[in-house]
């Protein structure tokens, strides 16, 4: 969708009332006139506890509608409040894409005994010892909702790790040994092999777990008229699985079916090799372009702004990049703790929401707060969401420049009246830059939208003004009608 605006709608800290799917649905109509066309909505099936976020993966199958784990509801609420919200915000022409977590299993239901090797955490490929028993809870047989949807049981073979000797009572990485068992090649190669992160590490090599997970893909995407997925934590699992699985998918619901995945890193090759192992099937998020934002908030006058989308996603693979601020894992408290500070905040905000590339995603948190705090952002990010509706139109031309003050053209385009915009941002003083429109804006009177600036520009007659943008602040400048 043209210039669309994806969001992620839920943080960390919700509270656990199995509220947050009518919430959602209530704030569809807003949603929209904000100019959001996708959400996306945390993992909406049962968890080891009704209190987990949704990642300490349970039954894929349950999504609010069996008892189990001592609840019906998840955190958020029920299957048919999922459902109804889904339905609201299709009427709104707001696509959903639901979080799917298809690297672990939490919450076994019952314990078994098997053959494990623990590894060195820092080295999953070297063994500590030789191979000796234990008993996990890698058991699943889903008491509650029994054979409905699928028959499938889990059990420590379908499983390439553990992370809990229940035996012992002690923690570790034991990896299962079996007839072709192994950690999966195609992941993250951190720690010498990432394959496992938590938990009970789902085997992406076993057969009839690929066919169970590409079973369930296209019943949930069919269930609930999904429109995508974002897919959590690929970097841990098999590059090959991650490409098929969207193949099946694609099988059922079409190739427009969208797909964004979580692979946390900000080294770009890495990044790009990924893009290139899975056929381009999916978009990432780009934590490179995260981490320039956190280092610039953290930095203010000192960093060099001319460096803000070097070696970034968004810079080197444009078509594929999710951009973002902050989400669920870089917020404070967080695993991945990353936030960036607030006074930087609307400068990011701008960035990615007025630039030609990426895909913007805006965190919850950010526009609503964080637990139950206001977020002071909500009224600079209104304003820009209206600015990308109406002029974030045409070609970008750059005037990276300066180490404090940096700043773009857009260049309109003839389906949107009165689109085109200019853009900047400083980290230090005050600064002004000479822009040049063209000759075709000759005369025009521009203005600013964001309240800091009362003044106008009236261009010279070769279309150049003299756009200035306050001391650590940003600027969007749009033609006087």
């Amino acid at each position: 969708m043209e210039n669309g605006v994806m969001m992620q709608y839920f943080e960390w800290n919700l509270p656990n009332d199995g509220t947050l799917w009518k919430q959602l649905r209530a704030d569809a109509p807003h949603l929209r006139e904000m100019g959001v066309t996708a959400v996306w909505i945390p993992p909406a099936y049962k968890a080891d506890e009704q209190q987990d976020e949704g990642y300490a993966t349970y039954d894929l199958y349950d999504l609010g509608e069996f008892e189990q784990k001592g609840t019906t509801r998840t955190k958020y609420g029920t299957k048919d409040e999922l459902k109804k919200m889904i339905d609201e915000l299709h009427e709104h022409q707001i696509a959903v894409y639901l979080d799917a977590v298809l690297n672990h299993k939490a919450g076994g239901d019952f314990r078994e005994t098997f053959m494990v090797v623990e590894v060195d955490p820092d080295q999953r490929n070297k063994a500590l010892g030789e191979p000796y028993e234990i008993q996990g809870c890698t058991g699943y047989s889903f008491p509650g909702r029994g054979d409905k949807y699928s028959d499938f049981k889990w059990h420590y073979y379908h499983f390439s790790g553990t992370g809990f000797d229940d035996a012992r009572k002690r923690s570790g990485i034991f990896q299962v040994q079996g007839e072709g068992k192994a950690w999966s090649d195609g992941v993250d190669g951190e720690n010498g092999n990432y394959d496992f992160l938590l938990c009970n590490d789902i085997d992406l090599d076993h057969p009839d777990v690929v066919a169970e997970l590409n079973s369930w893909g296209k019943w949930v995407a069919n269930e609930l008229d999904l429109d995508g997925m974002r897919l959590d934590a690929i970097k841990h699992m098999k590059d090959q699985f991650v490409a098929r699985f969207l193949d099946a998918v694609r099988s059922e619901r079409g190739d427009d079916f969208y797909a964004v995945g979580e692979y946390w890193s900000r080294n770009l090759e890495t990044l790009d090799n990924y893009l290139k192992a899975v056929g381009h099937k999916v978009d990432l998020f780009d934590v490179p372009l995260h981490y320039n934002m956190f280092q610039a908030s953290q930095e203010g006058k000192d960093y060099d702004l001319r460096n803000i989308l070097r070696n970034t996603l968004v810079e080197r693979c444009r078509e594929f990049a999710v951009t973002f601020v902050d989400n669920h894992d870089s917020q404070h408290g967080s695993s991945l703790e990353s936030q960036v500070e607030d006074w930087f905040k609307p400068l990011a905000y701008g960035l990615i929401l007025m630039m030609k590339d990426g895909y913007p995603c805006l965190f919850y948190g950010d526009y609503y707060g964080i637990k139950g705090e206001k977020s002071p952002h909500a009224k600079i990010i209104d304003i820009l969401l209206n600015a990308r509706k109406k002029y974030a139109y045409g070609d970008q031309m750059d005037y990276f420049d300066h180490p404090s003050t940096i700043g773009f053209i857009r260049t309109g385009d003839e389906a949107h009246v009165h689109s085109g915009l200019v853009f900047l941002i400083s980290n230090d003083e005050a600064g002004s830059k000479t822009m040049c429109l063209g000759k075709e804006h000759a005369g025009e009177v521009w203005r600013e939208i964001t309240g800091s600036i009362p003044d106008e520009v009236t261009l010279d007659e070769e279309g150049n003004g003299a756009f200035s943008v306050d001391a650590r602040n940003l600027a969007v400048w749009v033609k006087k009608t």
